[in-house]
């Protein structure tokens, strides 16, 4: 049966109002830390091409005492999800045997369970497909290519299969001897120096850098909303930092990883726009990083082996993880 035809444009009806733009400024600042085309145009990993080989023998090599830090929050009902993101979802988790003896009584009995969750739902990897602007995603291809019944035909967190390099701890928060930033503070280039200078730790090609701001401790205190909203996080002036570094990845304690709300008026996630996007760099957010900040000042150092590979959830615009830093 052949389709028919779209219906003509009502003549009558009001006409549609402008598609809103990103600022001039924030074109500008794309264009300085645009990666497209760095790694080849095929290329779907972006800065994790470069953890190499002789990035992650030098990240072994921090390990001195074996002490693992575990990093992700607990996936549970209850988790950091308030309901604000629609469909991101707090596991549901239900059993679906209870011991149960499948081959005949008196044999083993086995018990299985299931979940559904927002793959975004706790300590997570964002995946570079996760957001657009321009109708483009990382390496210039369409944002078309993500639909509904095919996910990311590009660059999904499948591709991102060896998340595994040295980790850069910047506690903000403890350089400025404080244990939590202010809900209104943006985190900024400024901000990272001191941190880095604090910790006595300088960021390199392919390192993984983890910021704390001490958000999360509103969420352990069971304060959800409180974590959520209003928020530090990432300054729109701190993508260059990391660019100028080449760094493979970052992440944070906080539900949005850059300021909440904004700290340009109306100027919506730019941060993760040029990170996923134009740089085409990994994003985590709601990293626990109480403990590892407790185990770095103990230590008197703040880098260490830091694997968080992402569970390969094929055309997925993030993952769930659960990072582990080796001291």
């Amino acid at each position: 049966m052949s389709t028919p035809p779209p219906h003509p444009p009502d003549p009558q009806a009001p006409p549609a109002p402008p598609l809103p733009t990103l600022p001039r400024a924030f074109h500008d600042l794309a264009k300085r830390v645009n990666n497209w085309g760095r790694w080849g145009r095929d290329d779907e990993i972006g800065t994790l091409n470069l953890i190499t080989d002789e990035v992650v023998r030098e990240a072994v090599a921090t390990v001195r005492t074996g002490l693992r830090v575990p990093l992700a929050v607990d996936l549970k009902q209850d988790g950091v999800q308030t309901g604000v993101i629609p469909g991101r979802v707090n596991p549901l988790h239900v059993m679906v045997q209870v011991n149960q003896e499948l081959f005949g009584p008196g044999t083993v009995a086995t018990s299985d369970d299931a979940v559904t969750l927002g793959l975004q739902a706790g300590t997570h990897w964002d995946a570079l497909t996760h957001v657009s602007h321009s109708g483009r995603i990382y390496n210039g291809r369409p944002a078309a290519t993500i639909t509904p019944h095919g996910r990311s035909e590009f660059s999904g967190i499948h591709t991102a299969r060896h998340v595994v390099s040295r980790g850069v701890l910047l506690d903000v928060a403890a350089a400025k001897g404080v244990d939590r930033l202010p809900g209104d503070h943006a985190v900024t280039p400024e901000d990272l120096d001191e941190a880095a200078e604090f910790g006595g730790v300088t960021v390199r090609a392919g390192d993984i850098v983890l910021v704390r701001t001490g958000q999360l401790q509103a969420y352990l205190a069971g304060d959800r909303h409180g974590y959520a909203f209003p928020s530090p996080g990432l300054s729109v002036r701190t993508p260059e930092w990391f660019h100028a570094r080449d760094v493979a990845a970052v992440a944070n304690d906080t539900l949005t990883f850059e300021i909440f709300p904004p700290e340009i008026e109306n100027l919506w996630l730019p941060v993760h726009a040029l990170h996923l996007v134009e740089m085409g760099m990994l994003q985590g957010q709601n990293w626990n990083l109480e403990k590892l900040s407790t185990a770095c000042a103990q230590e008197r150092r703040y880098g260490f082996l830091l694997s968080a590979m992402p569970e390969p959830f094929v055309g997925g615009t993030g993952t769930p993880v659960a990072p582990v830093a080796v001291l």
